[in-house]
This record gives C-alpha cells, structure tokens and sequence, in this order.
C-alpha cells in the first residue's frame, strides 16, 4: 500500500503520535539509525525557494543511509516535454518517495491520486503539514501535554495556520488567532466554516496573547504573493517585547521561519531567552526523517 504525507487532516491522532515517537527515537539517537534507509532514494522537486525543507528532508535522509536527487522541473521538462503523468511513472521506477514544494495543492492532491509513488507535501499554497507536525514535536518537547495549553497565532490566513487549525483538532489545545479585522473579514467564508471548540478568532492583541503558552507568526505577506496593501493592516501586530509582556512569564516563541526582522517580529524577541525558533528549525530534520520512516514503513 502506497503512503503519502499530503495534509493533517488526512491521518488521525494515534498517527501522527506514532510519527512523533519516530522523530523522538531518530532525535534521541540518530547513528543508531544510520542505515535505515539503506537503498531508498528520495526525489525533491522545488517550485518554490527552500532553506529548512530542502536541508531538512536532504541531510535527514543521508544521515540515515538513503540517496537524494533534487529535480529541476525545467530541466526534466515536467508537464511539458512529457505528460506530469508519465514522468511520475517514470520516476517511480527510480525513487521511492517524491517531496513537492509548489503553489498549488489541488496538484499535489492529484499527484498523491495517481498513487504511482508516494508523495509528500513540502509546502503548498494551502498547507505546510510537515512544518506544523515539527512544531508540534517541539511544544510537546517544551510543553509537556497540549490539551491544556494555549498557543496565541499572531499573522495572516495562510498555509501554516490552516495546518495549525488542523493539527488543532486533534491535539485539543486553545488556539487563540490574532489579526487585523481587515484580514478577517478577507477571510471570512474560510473562517466560518471552522466553527471548532478551542478556537477563538480576534482582532484584539491583548485578548489572544494573554493567558498563552506559546505565542506564534508568520511573515504577513507569504512567499510568491504579490505585495499588497496588508503590511500596513499589521503595522500594529508586531510581535516585540510590549506584546511578550502581556502573555505569561515563561511564554515561548515560535516563528516557522523566515523571518522579516522588524516587521512581524522585532530582534529582542526572536534573539531573547523565550525563543525557540532555532529549536524548532533542529526538529525540522527529525521529524521529516520520521515522516519518511513512516512512509517507508519502518519501524
């Protein structure tokens, strides 16, 4: 049976624990792994720039004895010189598992469909799973168990909230989502059809950040998005050192990375002692191995 990592919502909690105790195994000793993936090669195709994914799926999947080739969609003619269709069959003779980074999910989902090979979701334009499943590992380490915890989001409607909702769901901790009324009203269909228990939406800072354990954002304008006039709806929804204040003493940082120094976040707080961001770009790579692991159907 063919494996894919498409969406959060496609796997339920027992899941997705078993892919975090992986990721718990490969973190607390990873040379004990090193051949785990002996004879599995990984495909990595990028239609959108990548720090953290392309370095976390590429050293994570050589430290544990499997090949990568990252493929350039023009230069393999994807789509064009030969049908999306075909060239998948034909990479399924090569690969054991295709990670995709692009703008549009609907293809991913098509890809997946085909069930030729499996298929990860790196980043789409409607959902980051493996970023929010990496994160999720770090509060748990950080946090202990989420159900009684509060994470504040602070930032835009975008792929990693989407993930973050989803996770939600399962996890069943309150999740308080901060932005501009602008924005929400934007979004409001979408929002509307996410009449969840424990999540509270509002334009109200203080509101959202108080009582937190966590308080997360974003970059306001995502990567490949047209510059618009939204940077000036968040001009007041900076997370710095003021906002800090307002949530408990011992709050931790998130911040998926990267980061706009200045606009969505300030310097004194993703450089303070409450942040975790590094942290949680280490995890990237052990959660993406555990991923992989699942995939592979490893144990």
């Amino acid at each position: 049976m063919i494996k894919h990592f498409i969406d959060i919502d496609n796997f339920s909690l027992r899941e997705l624990d078993l892919i975090l105790s992986t990721a718990k195994k490969l973190k607390k000793n990873n040379t004990r792994y090193e051949k785990l993936f002996n004879n599995k090669s990984l495909g990595l195709l990028f239609q959108k720039e990548s720090t953290r994914t392309r370095l976390s799926f590429s050293i994570g999947m050589q430290k544990l004895g499997g090949s990568v080739i990252e493929l350039d969609s023009k230069a393999i003619g994807f789509g064009k010189r030969e049908s999306e269709e075909d060239i998948l069959k034909t990479l399924s003779c090569y690969i054991d598992c295709l990670m995709i980074r692009n703008n549009n999910h609907k293809k991913i989902q098509y890809y997946a469909s085909l069930n030729v090979l499996p298929i990860i979701n790196g980043l789409s334009d409607h959902s980051h799973p493996c970023q929010i499943l990496a994160d999720i590992f770090t509060l748990k380490e950080k946090l202990g168990k989420l159900s009684n915890k509060t994470i504040c989001w602070i930032g835009d409607y975008n792929n990693v909230l989407r993930s973050l909702i989803q996770t939600q769901q399962l996890y069943l901790f309150q999740l308080n989502i901060v932005m501009p009324k602008k924005i929400l009203l934007k979004n409001i269909l979408q929002i509307n059809e996410t009449k969840y228990s424990k999540i509270k939406f509002t334009d109200n800072i203080k509101n959202g950040v108080m009582k937190s354990d966590c308080v997360m954002t974003d970059a306001w304008v995502s990567m490949g998005e047209r510059i618009t006039k939204k940077k000036s709806f968040f001009k007041n929804y900076q997370v710095n050192d003021k906002l800090m204040q307002m949530a408990k003493k011992n709050t931790i940082f998130m911040h998926c990375l990267p980061a706009h120094r200045g606009e969505e976040v300030s310097n004194n707080v993703i450089d303070g002692h409450q942040s975790i961001v590094w942290h949680q770009a280490e995890n990237r790579m052990y959660v993406q191995q555990a991923i992989l692991s699942y995939i592979f159907n490893k144990k």
